[in-house]
């Protein structure tokens, strides 16, 4: 059975996405950080990792990103979108009414501000370390305490549920990445992520480099750039196409790219996640 690494502790959503994307046929391995999953690939400690990439909200998770860019030769090897849905626990046989503490992770409690704020009036609220660790400390706080959890966080810890879907915008999502030693093979269905970077600042040169897509007819999901930790004002490009890069046409588009640029780097093809 494969190990699967993730962002700890069990209950987070980082669990619930290395469950969905296994199915729960794996031993699941939760670790303190991003970079410690990464680690743990590396060392044989686990065979894949789920990390999160990008949320609905807040966007790019720049960690990923920059561990991807500059500490890990491992490889994208898949991907999943979860949803992030927020509920409201409490001990069993508390109401809204009696709530005076509310425990929860600091984006949680800014992405639920408005029940907060209409439902729960001048409660006291306490920053968490993560989604399962405020029903936890919730539970175990003496005074009418609730918290904002994750569904499967409230099923360890025995809390009750007084609200579902308590997110200012519903239909938030995050997509996280499977990293693995190797990518996957081509599915025709797929989906390669790489990145580059320009030794010399000119015009003209990004639109140079992606203009190799257009004429090979592939189609790019996704442009950004995150600082490039050298000198300021010099940037790294990451990008999103479809397409395997086995695949002849992707191939020469990236040979094209790689040729134009001073760092060149390729995180993986991979089955293109699809909604159910």
């Amino acid at each position: 059975m494969h190990t699967i690494a993730y962002l700890g502790p069990p209950g987070t959503f980082s669990e619930e996405a290395a469950m969905a994307y296994t199915g729960g046929q794996a031993s699941y391995l939760p670790l303190a950080s991003i970079p410690a999953v990464v680690t743990a690939i590396e060392t044989g400690a686990a065979d894949r990792g789920l990390l999160p990439i990008e949320n609905l909200l807040e966007g790019s998770v720049n960690f990923t990103l920059d561990l991807l860019i500059h500490e890990t030769q491992l490889q994208i090897a898949g991907e999943i979108v979860i949803p992030i849905r927020q509920y409201l626990v409490a001990r069993e046989g508390l109401r809204l009414p009696d709530i005076k503490v509310l425990y929860g992770h600091p984006q949680s409690l800014g992405q639920c501000r408005k029940f907060v704020e209409r439902c729960l009036p001048g409660v006291a609220t306490i920053a968490s370390l993560s989604n399962s660790a405020a029903p936890a400390e919730a539970m175990a706080d003496e005074r009418p305490a609730a918290a904002i959890s994750t569904l499967r966080a409230a099923e360890i810890t025995g809390a009750h549920i007084l609200a579902r879907d308590i997110a200012d915008t519903l239909g938030n999502v995050t997509r996280f990445i499977s990293l693995g030693r190797q990518d996957a093979a081509l599915t025709g269905d797929d989906k390669t992520s790489f990145c580059f970077a320009f030794t010399e600042d000119r015009a003209g040169t990004l639109v140079e480099a992606l203009q190799a897509l257009a004429l090979e007819q592939i189609n790019m999901t996704k442009l950004e750039s995150r600082p490039a930790r050298e000198v300021l004002g010099k940037y790294i490009f990451l990008v999103d196409i479809n397409g395997h890069r086995s695949e002849p046409h992707v191939a020469r588009a990236l040979e094209q790219i790689a040729a134009q640029s001073g760092m060149f780097k390729v995180f993986g093809s991979y089955p293109r996640w699809q909604s159910q």
